[in-house]
């Protein structure tokens, strides 16, 4: 898929979702941040997430963007599990948080920085990482990584470190087979296609259906790093190419 200029529909469109997107996440936010104190971590989880329902709605119906999974059975219903998807787009950070439901998120702490939304996002102790510091960063995923397994909680990692646009691979690194491996459990390889739709730092947004495949569980038990990464990549390369993204 080619991405074409943006009409002038299609930015009225995008204008009527950040109309609605930033007023209400302020609010809600602000909500969030004042009961936080009283409530556990999954409560908090279950509260500052709610919103993601509404922006999910909210962008179907200013722009026409739905989604459809596929191996939706392929998540555990309980216990820990690391998930390794492809980031490409602002929408997997809003979807995916309704999708594994409680997790815990991989990201650069700069984002914790912005008003209000990383705020927000900072109760739902997340991995924050710097980017600029790669041993320290490892470290850091494998030490506080193991701390959320352990209570049961799945962690989020976009092994690609940043965004990569439509028609490039990027490199996957192995900090979720590491992890995983660390802490004894699956790896759960994920791939969509929403970077057709909504490339990174794209105000507008196309009409259509994000398509997300979800892999059956990687297992780490009597393995190497290096076999578990090569599962992992060889899956993601495979739908990546079906969804057309390389």
């Amino acid at each position: 898929m080619t991405q074409s200029k943006p009409s002038m529909f299609q930015k009225l469109r995008a204008v009527f979702y950040y109309a609605g997107f930033y007023p209400l996440t302020i609010i809600y936010a602000s909500f969030c941040l004042l009961l936080a104190p009283v409530l556990d971590f999954r409560g908090r989880f279950k509260m500052v997430t709610g919103i993601n329902y509404f922006y999910m709605f909210w962008l179907r119906f200013c722009c026409g963007l739905g989604v459809k999974v596929t191996g939706r059975e392929n998540l555990p219903d309980d216990g820990a599990y690391v998930v390794v998807a492809n980031h490409s787009s602002e929408w997997e950070t809003l979807y995916l948080q309704t999708l594994v439901r409680p997790q815990c998120t991989v990201l650069k702490k700069e984002l914790l920085k912005i008003p209000f939304f990383g705020w927000a996002l900072g109760l739902l102790k997340p991995i924050a990482i710097d980017r600029s510091q790669r041993r320290g960063a490892l470290k850091q995923l494998l030490t506080e990584g193991k701390s959320r397994l352990e209570e049961d909680i799945p962690v989020i990692i976009f092994p690609q470190g940043t965004r990569v646009p439509v028609g490039k691979m990027g490199k996957f690194n192995k900090g979720g087979a590491m992890l995983a491996l660390s802490a004894g459990v699956p790896v759960i390889p994920m791939i969509h296609d929403a970077g057709h739709y909504w490339p990174g730092k794209s105000f507008t947004k196309s009409t259509g259906t994000v398509q997300v495949h979800i892999g059956e569980p990687i297992p780490v038990e009597g393995r190497s790093v290096d076999e578990i990464h090569q599962d992992m990549v060889e899956w993601l390369e495979k739908h990546m190419q079906e969804l057309k993204l390389i």
